[in-house]
């Protein structure tokens, strides 16, 4: 069951991902979350690294169909949705694997580090809208070298997916975690 800041943290991920904003998920989103990082400089239309985002996105659209749609209508509402905390803890390696693709496709120039800069992308693609993440980079940056190298940012990615602790910093590597309510 989700926590009150494990919910905070799903009402904002649901509203990025409600793309017509009808208030539930479907497929349709979920293309509509590829087609958002399609718009990635190193995710062109056709490369390698297109299939593996569409793949991604549509693949977690099937896990949530099979796992949480649970009167099995094809749509997904914030209840269902939020039922997904109890099962992405057994979910570790799937989630590690969305991470190696996430970090491809907004690791702009291929250096194998996300800058703030590219931090910042990755945020505004997830949300489909510019957020403010001025004060988050620091904090994801534990090591204070100015990058987050792949082995960081799976880590804070898994956080971010899974965590209940407020004070992790991966819970905010997809923007500030709206206060609780």
């Amino acid at each position: 069951m989700a926590s009150d800041f494990q919910r905070a943290k799903l009402v904002s991920m649901f509203r990025a991902f409600d793309a017509d904003d009808n208030g539930y998920l479907d497929r349709r989103d979920f293309e509509a979350l590829a087609e958002r990082w399609r718009g990635l400089p190193r995710v062109r239309p056709g490369s390698e690294l297109a299939a593996r985002v569409d793949s991604l996105m549509l693949g977690w659209w099937d896990l949530l169909a099979t796992h949480v749609d649970a009167d099995g209508d094809g749509r997904v509402d914030l209840d269902e949705l939020l039922a997904m905390v109890d099962l992405l803890p057994t979910l570790r390696e799937v989630v590690a694997a969305t991470a190696e693709t996430v970090f491809d496709a907004v690791d702009e120039n291929g250096d194998g580090r996300i800058s703030p800069s590219e931090h910042r992308r990755l945020v505004d693609t997830w949300h489909g809208e510019t957020v403010d993440v001025s004060d988050v980079f620091g904090r994801l940056d534990r090591d204070g070298d100015g990058h987050l190298d792949r082995a960081e940012f799976t880590e804070l990615w898994i956080q971010f997916w899974t965590s209940d602790d407020p004070a992790e910093p991966g819970n905010e590597l997809c923007g500030p975690v709206p206060a609780a309510t």
